[in-house]
């Protein structure tokens, strides 16, 4: 992040966290800037505290920018000194919105993890995408929903093509290197050989990217949050900016269920809506503008989303909760057909016992 010493840049995460460590502090020690670190994110306060620092720059992860997107307007949101934002987790469907309603001139979304090899980029605001392929790294052809790299004839991996979505790996060499976990088992499980050449290593990110044109990236999914339904992949997050356009919806959580007797994961979602929500008009919208294999066969209604200590949406007691109503007080609904209906205990144990079918 380019700054000079008169400029402050403002952290709501714990400066433990990689974002607060790269894109804050290490750009602050770098310049001789200054950093205003708030203990707790607060969505309502930031504004005003980016006033009170008089910041240039915020750093920003996961699902902030949405909870943000959703705060009632305050005359603060507009009266501020931020030409810049950086962070990685803003999600396409509320990008622009994002950007337009704070007046904020730069988005600059990367991507990493703090012990890969991989690191990207995207330094000019380009909305969706989180950098361009460099030197060194490839998006391979890969089983969406397991992760594992396939090989062509001749036993090598290849790049997926523009428009098409694979596994992102990075080369392991001595420039970009790979020193491993604790766990050796694990440190192996990232590591995959002989990928393009004999005796080549490359790091599994274990995520999912989009090819664009000219080499540009947008991040799809999880290895293992994608799953499969009706033969064919679903990407949660598609169907999570689907949702998130719907009247009255705050945020959707998506991911895959196991159902008995049959094959695959049906989709699931979990909503936070406001009063404005009509279960009707979600309805026309998943009927409308998904094919039957991304269509959620379950809604969970929540006032308050799971989430992870970086903001990011937490799925696996969601999907170990699945869709039984002994298991959650949230209302529940299931797609019979193409209307939703309330989904209790007696729905519940007609669909396990596969007196009613997922259609």
């Amino acid at each position: 992040m380019a700054l000079d010493p008169s400029e402050t840049v403002y952290v709501t995460l714990p400066l433990y966290h990689s974002n607060a460590m790269f894109a804050g502090w290490s750009a602050v020690l770098a310049t001789g800037a200054c950093m205003a670190l708030r203990r707790r994110f607060s969505a309502s306060r930031f504004w005003s505290d980016v006033r009170r620092y008089d910041a240039s720059a915020f750093v920003y992860i996961g699902e902030l920018c949405r909870y943000l997107l959703h705060q009632p307007a305050s005359p603060d949101e507009r009266r501020h000194s931020v030409r810049v934002a950086t962070g990685n987790g803003l999600r396409p469907d509320i990008w622009e919105a994002f950007q337009e309603r704070f007046r904020i001139p730069l988005v600059r979304e990367f991507y990493g993890a703090t012990e890969g090899n991989v690191a990207l980029a995207n330094f000019v605001g380009r909305p969706g995408m989180v950098g361009r392929l460099q030197a060194g790294q490839a998006v391979v052809r890969c089983d969406l929903a397991t992760g594992d790299v396939l090989r062509g004839d001749d036993g090598w991996c290849h790049s997926v093509e523009e428009g098409e979505t694979g596994l992102l790996l990075g080369r392991i060499h001595r420039v970009a290197t790979f020193d491993g976990y604790v766990d050796e088992q694990a440190s192996r499980r990232k590591i995959r050989e002989d990928v393009f050449a004999k005796g080549d290593r490359y790091f599994d990110t274990g995520d999912l990217l989009t090819v664009h044109a000219d080499g540009w990236l947008s991040f799809a999914d999880r290895v293992g949050d994608t799953f499969r339904w009706k033969g064919e992949n679903v990407s949660t997050n598609e169907v999570a900016e689907v949702l998130n356009r719907a009247p009255g919806v705050l945020e959707s959580n998506v991911y895959g269920v196991e159902v008995p007797g049959t094959e695959g994961r049906a989709g699931m979602a979990s909503l936070r809506c406001d009063t404005s929500f009509s279960l009707e008009a979600l309805n026309d919208r998943v009927i409308e503008q998904l094919p039957v294999y991304q269509r959620p066969y379950f809604l969970r209604l929540q006032s308050e989303m799971r989430v992870t200590g970086t903001f990011k949406h937490q799925k696996t007691d969601y999907r170990r909760e699945g869709f039984d109503p002994a298991r959650t007080q949230d209302p529940l609904f299931f797609l019979d057909g193409e209307k939703y209906v309330p989904l209790d205990a007696a729905l519940y144990r007609a669909i396990v016992s596969g007196e009613v079918s997922l259609r």
